[in-house]
């Protein structure tokens, strides 16, 4: 069980790598978001199946729920950025201008 989470946190960590490292585009930003809430998802399901805890077995349907409407807002945002400024390359996103 221990390899399991051991391999579990460690693609947590190259998700959260991935997200420091390619931060030209915005749709590799959202991927790498993406990776990191499956895994969590796939860790909450790992540890609920090694404690055989059932009150809390409906977490990770709640957490692929919220992923999943993250995903959606996430590509709206995705779909509106590239069609005001053309691209969606985060170098000419100015977030501070009105």
């Amino acid at each position: 069980m221990s390899t399991i989470l051991f391999l579990l946190n460690t693609s947590f960590l190259l998700g959260l790598l991935g997200l420091s490292i390619h931060r030209t585009h915005l749709m590799s930003i959202l991927i790498c978001i993406e990776v990191m809430m499956l895994i969590i998802y796939l860790m909450m399901a790992v540890l609920i199946s090694s404690t055989n805890t059932p009150t809390i077995a409906i977490l990770p349907i709640l957490l692929l729920a919220l992923s999943a409407c993250e995903a959606s807002s996430g590509l709206a945002l995705l779909v509106a950025t590239s069609r005001t400024h053309g691209t969606d390359h985060m170098k000419t996103l100015k977030l501070l201008k009105c």
